[in-house]
């Protein structure tokens, strides 16, 4: 599928202006972006909605206050403000059950869209998906200070992938573009403030809240991911009781690009499988 095949739309949802990308036919698939300075839908999942849509019916969406979608300067936001949007999203393309598939905050949004309205999802497929509590890596660190230059750009990305070897000039200028288009630090720093004191702890899904999920659960995670720390997906594939996990050597936190023939046919398999 070319790029062409893909429609961009803005659609009203939760009272925030929304971008997203469909395509396909079929069932229907989320695809919900990690955060990070300069992510969109389309910066995670450009070279996967193609061969996924051959399949599924695919929405991408930039969830509120990320990528292309409104940012309200007066709005508190938290992930239950994500879930609203994501929901609505939902409500005005008409779809009534979705499998999600989430990359890290993305993920996230996905399980707590399960627990606070079950019988809106299907399945999930969450790629490094921080859970619990861990103290803050390096990688979510550089995450939080990057300051608008191009040198804390590199600094950011460089952690995503094991081998930093697959990060073009095309894509670090790119996410540059984005994180510092007019407005769009503000709206960062909104989203993600820099970490604070020596030793910050970063805060998941606590165990309580994942032991309510009974969704059939894909768990996707790079043994070398420098983001959020593999330990993660060993605690969620303990306390989320319909879960397998897949584990992947060599690789970092962008599962969906560094091994990316693997992950779509665990997705596809996974997701087109009996209910």
């Amino acid at each position: 599928m070319l790029d062409t095949d893909v429609q961009t739309l803005t659609i009203t949802a939760a009272d925030h202006r929304t971008n997203l990308h469909r395509a396909g036919e079929g069932k229907p698939v989320a695809l919900l972006h990690g955060s990070g300075a300069g992510v969109s839908a389309w910066a995670n999942w450009r070279k996967v909605i193609g061969p996924l849509s051959e399949s599924f019916s695919i929405v991408a969406p930039d969830i509120a206050g990320f990528g292309a979608t409104e940012l309200k300067p007066d709005t508190k936001y938290n992930i239950m403000l994500w879930v609203e949007h994501f929901v609505a999203i939902l409500d005005e393309l008409g779809i009534e059950k979705v499998s999600v598939v989430g990359n890290s905050f993305g993920g996230a949004l996905g399980l707590m869209t399960a627990i606070n309205h079950p019988d809106r999802i299907d399945r999930l497929v969450l790629l490094g998906t921080p859970c619990g509590h861990f103290p803050i890596t390096d990688g979510l660190r550089a995450q939080g200070e990057f300051d608008g230059t191009m040198p804390s750009m590199r600094r950011a990305i460089s952690y995503f992938p094991h081998d930093e070897s697959i990060i073009t000039e095309e894509l670090i200028a790119a996410r540059f573009d984005a994180a510092t288009r007019d407005g769009a630090l503000e709206a960062f720093r909104k989203l993600m403030p820099p970490p604070e004191g020596e030793n910050p702890i970063v805060r998941g899904i606590p165990e309580k809240l994942l032991r309510k999920v009974g969704h059939k659960t894909l768990i996707l995670h790079g043994r070398e991911d420098r983001v959020v720390p593999y330990a993660s997906a060993l605690d969620m594939h303990q306390w989320v009781e319909n879960s397998d996990l897949h584990s992947f050597g060599n690789c970092g936190h962008w599962v969906q690009i560094e091994r990316e023939a693997e992950f779509l046919k665990l997705v596809k398999d996974f997701l087109g499988g009996d209910a």
